[in-house]
């Protein structure tokens, strides 16, 4: 996986977000939430798992199978619907009061993660750090949804990075 290295650096926390990171209850420190992810196609498949760290950032951990090679834009959007055929159920980004992209001054909303490249092998497997989502985002009153797009997000163009179609949905529900 490649990935560009401004994106690399703005997904780790520095000190004084983590001090205001909202804590979850501690019976739900260790599970946090799990979205089982389908391609439009079905070719694409797997999990992606949001767990709070102790230090309060979330770790996203992708697992997906069946992915076209090249670069893709993967981000957590603001419903947790998946219903509709080209997954814009699903809304826009988790975006908060921020703008889209870790180019752009007030940015990256708390939805954006860094581009993730898949080889031949057609695997998506990768591990961020995300010191702007909170379990709020994800446990609003109509969830959340994890997305990969078809093409790269070029980490700028409002609302969402012009990363083309959504071509996989899974939404976020409490893991077990």
């Amino acid at each position: 996986m490649r990935f560009h290295p401004l994106a690399h650096t703005a997904f780790f926390a520095a000190a004084t977000a983590l001090a205001t990171a909202p804590a979850l209850a501690d019976a739900d420190q260790d599970k946090g939430f799990a979205a089982q992810v389908e391609g439009s196609e079905d070719a694409i498949t797997g999990t992606v798992r949001i767990t709070p760290t102790a230090s309060g950032v979330m770790r996203v951990s992708v697992d997906l199978e069946g992915v076209p090679a090249g670069p893709h834009g993967i981000h957590i959007h603001e419903t947790g619907d998946c219903s509709a055929s080209d997954f814009k159920s699903a809304g826009g980004h988790v975006a908060g009061d921020a703008k889209h992209g870790v180019s752009v001054e007030g940015g990256p909303h708390p939805g954006d993660l860094p581009n993730a490249e898949v080889g031949s092998d057609e695997k998506l497997v990768v591990t961020h750090f995300n010191e702007r989502l909170t379990a709020d985002h994800l446990t609003d009153d109509d969830g959340a949804a994890f997305i990969v797009h078809s093409g790269a997000d070029d980490y700028e163009s409002q609302p969402a990075g012009d990363a083309g179609a959504r071509i996989a949905c899974g939404v976020f529900e409490p893991a077990s």
